[in-house]
């Protein structure tokens, strides 16, 4: 069923216009074949979009053309099934779309005998990979460390506190605890589909380190992790426990900080803004980790269905460690992680990072 999207929408950052351009359902298994181009049309009948942006539409002695940066794992949302995508944006556009081979990466090059012709096919390709862009999975997500040796410490003790006190407990059990080595607050999640885009974000968090030492005055930050809280509303049937985490002065820098950078993130087109505020925790808990210790609890999209997942019973928990001091340390940088990685250290793998000092 194809699905009419808005006149005006916004990708990466620039404003298109255009007629009703239809969101298609594609198979999954679309094949990648080699189709003839079309040939350029006899008469200009499109109106150049005065808000698309044009000015890397280049003339030639044979028209234009335009090249387009384009991730190859998207290719096939631009070829379709059979091609038939493709045959289809090159009839309605009069262009020609050259795709690189699958899996080789480069840029799509649209060429035209009329700018306007190559404007409208560059916003209908542009729209198509930034619509299935957001249905794939995240690969990489910003984190402050929460590592310490003392903060993994505590939260050992606090596996052993829990068990020893409450195993009895319905789904409580040592499987759901986080690994210590990766204890982190997750800031925001990113879909970073090759390499380039990792080099664009690893840039994008350099340029924000100005503000960040702005905000920190140059130095880490002391912080203290004390304390429990639930995701849910029933603490009978909890999936998500956290610590929670404060500076010492007891200042907001921390949040200041996170939300400036999903607002960094956001408006570079690297990040999709879930929440008006990022929630600063630090997950112990998760039942995600029942059935696969793999899991990270980020906190971005695609999670889990709750209904595939088996809460626990954290009153008892809530009772007796709810005010647990896992311990002080100082954090001194925000992190590109990567995700299902592990370093030397047992924390995830560094993308590229920026200090507090």
């Amino acid at each position: 069923m194809d699905v009419l999207r808005p006149a005006i929408v916004n990708i990466n950052g620039r404003m298109y216009r255009r007629n009703m351009i239809k969101e298609e359902q594609y198979d999954e298994e679309e094949e990648e074949e080699d189709v003839s181009h079309m040939g350029p049309p006899e008469s200009e009948d499109l109106e150049v979009d005065e808000s698309c942006d044009t000015t890397s539409i280049e003339q030639t002695d044979k028209g234009y053309r335009c090249a387009i940066d384009v991730p190859s794992v998207l290719y096939k949302y631009i070829i379709g099934k059979k091609g038939e995508t493709r045959k289809r944006l090159e009839s309605d556009t009069k262009t020609s779309i050259n795709i690189p081979k699958p899996g080789v990466e480069g840029q799509i090059v649209i060429t035209g005998s009329h700018k306007a012709a190559v404007s409208s096919a560059v916003t209908r390709v542009d729209v198509l990979v930034e619509s299935f862009r957001k249905k794939q999975p995240f690969t990489h997500f910003l984190s402050f460390p929460l590592n310490d040796p003392k903060i993994q410490e505590g939260s050992l003790s606090f596996k052993d506190e829990v068990l020893q006190q409450c195993s009895q407990d319905h789904g409580v059990d040592g499987s759901i605890f986080q690994n210590p080595a990766k204890l982190h607050m997750t800031i925001g999640t990113l879909a970073l589909l090759n390499d380039t885009e990792v080099r664009k974000a690893c840039e994008h968090l350099q340029e924000c380190q100005n503000f960040i030492r702005d905000i920190t005055e140059g130095k880490p930050l002391k912080l203290e992790v004390t304390g429990i809280e639930y995701m849910n509303d029933d603490p009978a049937m909890v999936d998500v426990l956290y610590a929670k985490v404060n500076l010492k002065d007891k200042s907001d820098k921390l949040q200041v900080i996170a939300d400036r950078l999903v607002e960094h993130f956001v408006s570079a087109g690297l990040m999709v803004r879930e929440w008006d505020r990022v929630k600063l925790h630090a997950t112990v808990m998760n039942t995600l980790f029942r059935k696969d210790s793999t899991v990270e609890d980020t906190g971005g999209p695609r999670r889990q269905a709750m209904s595939e997942r088996e809460a626990f019973d954290a009153k008892n928990i809530l009772k007796k460690c709810g005010a647990y001091r896992f311990g002080e340390f100082e954090l001194n940088a925000v992190l590109l992680s990567q995700r299902y990685s592990t370093d030397c250290s047992g924390y995830y793998t560094s993308a590229g990072s920026t200090n507090f000092s």
